[in-house]
Formats: C-alpha cells, sequence, structure tokens
C-alpha cells in the first residue's frame, strides 16, 4: 500500500496540458466577436452597394439594351453616350453654378459662426447666452415652413433669379447647426492657453486667429464637408428662387433633364452620377476629420 502511495506521477497525470502563448488572446477575441453584428453589417453593405451598382451599370447600356437585358448583368457593350448626351446638354455650365453657390454659402457659413461660437464661448455677457439659445431654436424650425417669408425678402432686396438668392437663405439655414458644434469644439480648448496669450498682450482677435482658428481646424473640416453637402443636394430654395435656365444649380438640371428624357433611363442616371461625384469625392477626402470632428466636441 505504501508502494503505491509514493509511487512516481507523470508529468500528464500532475499538470494539465500547457496552453500556447496566444491561446487567452484568440479566446478574448472570440468573446467579443458578435456574429450577429456581422452578417447585419454585411447585410447593409449589399442594400447599400446594389443600388449603387445599378446605377453605374444602367447608365453604360444603350436605352434600348435598357429594357433587353438583365437590370443587374453587366452590359454586353458599354458605352459612353449617355454621358456625351448630358456634357452637351450644359452639364458644365450647371456644375459651375453649384460650385459657385457651395462655396459661396459654405464661406459665409463659417464666418459667421466661428465669429459666434468664439463669442458665446469666450464672452460673458448674458446676451451671448442668449444668442446661444437662439441657434438652438434655429434647429427648431423647418426650412419648408419658412419658404413664403424668404421669398417675400428675397423678392423685397431685388436679388431674385440670381445666386445670391440661393446662397443667403442656404447659409441662413445652416449656421445654427454649425454654431453648436463649433461651441462645442472650442469649449474643449483649455481657459490657460487663452490666459497665456493674454499675458503676452494678445487681444480677441490674435487669439481667435492664432490660437482658436488652428485648434478648431477638425470641427471646421467637419461643418464644411456637412454644410457642402447640404447646399450641393439642396432643392427647394433654387427652385422657388430662381427661374431662368442659366441660373439652374446640378439638382434642378437632373430634375429638368428627367423631364425631357423621360424614356432615356440611363441618360438620367448618368446624369445622377456625374452630379454626384464632386462632392462624393470631398466626402471620401474627409470622412475621417468629419466623423472626427462630430465626436471631438462631446466627449466631455
Amino acid at each position: 500500500m505504501s508502494a503505491l502511495s509514493h509511487a512516481p506521477t507523470t508529468d500528464s497525470q500532475a499538470r494539465p496540458a500547457p496552453m500556447t502563448a496566444g491561446t487567452p488572446g484568440r479566446l478574448a477575441r472570440l468573446r467579443r466577436t458578435n456574429p450577429l453584428g456581422a452578417l447585419g453589417g454585411a447585410l447593409w453593405l449589399v442594400i447599400v452597394l446594389v443600388p449603387v451598382y445599378w446605377v453605374l451599370v444602367t447608365s453604360l447600356r444603350t436605352r434600348e439594351g435598357f429594357f433587353d437585358a438583365n437590370p443587374l448583368a453587366l452590359p454586353t457593350s458599354p458605352t459612353l453616350a449617355n454621358y456625351r448626351l448630358v456634357w452637351d446638354n450644359g452639364f458644365t455650365h450647371y456644375l459651375l453654378n453649384s460650385a459657385l453657390v457651395t462655396v459661396g454659402a459654405t464661406l459665409l457659413t463659417l464666418a459667421v459662426s466661428f465669429l459666434a461660437a468664439y463669442a458665446i464661448v469666450r464672452g460673458t455677457s448674458r446676451a451671448l447666452r442668449w444668442a446661444f439659445s437662439v441657434f438652438l431654436l434655429g434647429l427648431a424650425i423647418p426650412l419648408q415652413a419658412t419658404i413664403i417669408p424668404v421669398y417675400y425678402l428675397i423678392a423685397k432686396a431685388q436679388m431674385y433669379d440670381t445666386l445670391l438668392a440661393i446662397v443667403l437663405p442656404s447659409a441662413a439655414f445652416a449656421i445654427p447647426l454649425t454654431v453648436i458644434i463649433l461651441v462645442s469644439f472650442l469649449r474643449d480648448i483649455p481657459d490657460e492657453l487663452y490666459e497665456s496669450m493674454r499675458a503676452d498682450g494678445a487681444g480677441h482677435w490674435r487669439m481667435l486667429l492664432n490660437l482658436a482658428l488652428p485648434l478648431s481646424r477638425p470641427a471646421l473640416i467637419t461643418v464644411t464637408i456637412y454644410d457642402a453637402l447640404n447646399v450641393w443636394n439642396g432643392f427647394l430654395f433654387p427652385l422657388i428662387l430662381t427661374q431662368s435656365p442659366d441660373k439652374r444649380v446640378l439638382p434642378l438640371f437632373v430634375w429638368s433633364f428627367q423631364g425631357e428624357f423621360t424614356i432615356n433611363i440611363p441618360a438620367i442616371l448618368a446624369a445622377v452620377v456625374l452630379s454626384t461625384l464632386p462632392i462624393l469625392a470631398l466626402y471620401v477626402l474627409g470622412r475621417r476629420q468629419l466623423i472626427g470632428g462630430l465626436t471631438a466636441g462631446f466627449g466631455k
């Protein structure tokens, strides 16, 4: 009995099988995975990409091939005739109008909103607090509810049927949200930086240009992209406040092009693709700054 009790044990009986160095990390990653979430993300990606694919493929078809072929099949003989048709119908003129309106409205929005946000953050007057409340109230006013007063003001100011008639209202309705984003970002700049510049004799304009402006670059890029997207896709103001064909912007051009070439679906989709490319390129270039700027001011 004693011999059995003192019999040596093997390593396999005394210790469990050793774990490799990467096993805990793999187990932790497996626990963090979400198969249902991944499946939902893949499904959503398919839902988003299939219409985009259909638009691109259809824009390369002929009008006759659109009715004969499988909608999701690649065209047997792709053609750029639809894009040439769009280009020959004055696309460059409407592209220039949209660019002027978008750049003008965005720059005006940034200038007014940044000055207002700085005054709200650094000012001590009670009137500035009320001003911030007014900007918050501006988010609750729908654009459609003000179209008649806006039309009346533009007509009285003798700006009807001009590009400036689109720029000013577009900037006015973009200012409230832009101010709120910039205020949230500027509040995160430490007061010590302002005080150190004030000790060196800097005034508000110097602190605005040399401190607040460089540190607010992510937020400024965010609101630039967001406001440019909204102005570029704007339809109601150009429709109500202009009437001449030479004052049309791209959304109105696509709308009129659709009415003229109703049965030529590939040509209409080619116009959609061309009108989307410039602002899509801007979004792709600044998408990281857009997301980072939207969340940077709300972390505290």
